[in-house]
């Protein structure tokens, strides 16, 4: 039997998806101190998820202890996978015995976003369709063939639109009530009531129709721009993109027990009255 038939095993290329614990900084210690000040509330949250550590953000000649970090992500559970790293860091970063790895990106410099590709494309197939033009235009039919194609691939550049994959909403209908926990790989709409104790989970956004008294994480795998929604808060938690909000800071009496949209602005999180008419 062949051996890439085999009924056992199947070796084949993939991709996979891992957080990245982006480094800015050299300091072990302060990251540990930041790390556990910023997870003490959920220190579950992350519990065996993959995650790869990008380098690249640190200053030309600064290393790292890359073991020291990954003992560090470990310590709350997390599983490192290997390193990111830009290629004149490779020779230190090889050294913590963790396998160098290949980002794509969804918002970085290593990834063009396709809405810009796509327009590239077009526009280089635009230019050589002009070049054949202009070096075929004394042949008469090849000529206007060309000219054609030009014509073409510019339209094409003008209709080009950004593809997106985007998960579909998932709407709960029903109260959930303490111990309970949704989770939603992109938005989520909540009709019922969060009781305390309650989690509600989302790569997305969060939309709840109802009282929060428990906790809503939104944009849980770095997603900056995703938001909380909800008619009451009361909220045990609130958290986008790890950036969280507990019962110790009391809310302030123009959003407590109120409608209110939550966003991050840099590091800082906003609860901002909502406007409902």
């Amino acid at each position: 039997m062949s051996p890439r038939k085999s009924p056992y095993f199947e070796l084949k290329s993939g991709s996979v998806d891992t957080l990245l614990f982006v480094v800015k900084t050299t300091e072990v210690d302060a990251m540990r101190a930041e790390l556990t000040r910023r997870f003490e509330a959920t220190p579950e949250f992350f519990a065996n998820d993959t995650v790869a550590i990008d380098v690249r953000r640190l200053g030309d000649g600064e290393t790292v202890a890359l073991g020291d970090i990954a003992r560090l992500l470990e310590s709350v559970s997390m599983r490192p996978v290997g390193v990111v790293a830009q290629p004149a860091q490779h020779d230190w970063a090889a050294h913590a015995g963790l396998p160098l790895l290949e980002a794509r990106d969804r918002r970085g410099s290593n990834a063009k976003p396709v809405a810009e590709e796509a327009p590239a494309v077009a526009a280089a197939t635009a230019s050589e369709a002009q070049d054949a033009s202009a070096s075929g235009a004394q042949s008469g039919r090849a000529g206007v063939e060309s000219e054609a194609a030009a014509d073409a691939a510019v339209a094409a550049v003008e209709t080009a639109q950004p593809v997106t994959r985007t998960e579909p909403t998932l709407v709960i209908d029903r109260p959930l009530r303490s111990g309970q926990r949704i989770y939603a790989k992109g938005d989520v709409v909540v009709l019922g009531l969060v009781s305390n104790g309650a989690e509600v989970i989302a790569e997305g956004n969060i939309h709840i129709y109802a009282p929060l008294r428990g906790r809503a994480l939104a944009g849980v795998h770095g997603n900056h721009d995703a938001r909380i929604f909800c008619t009451c808060l009361e909220a045990e938690l609130i958290s986008i993109a790890g950036i969280y909000r507990t019962t110790e800071v009391p809310l302030s009496a123009d959003v407590a027990g109120k409608p209110v949209q939550i966003r991050l602005d840099q590091e800082k999180l906003l609860i901002e009255p909502l406007r409902l008419t």
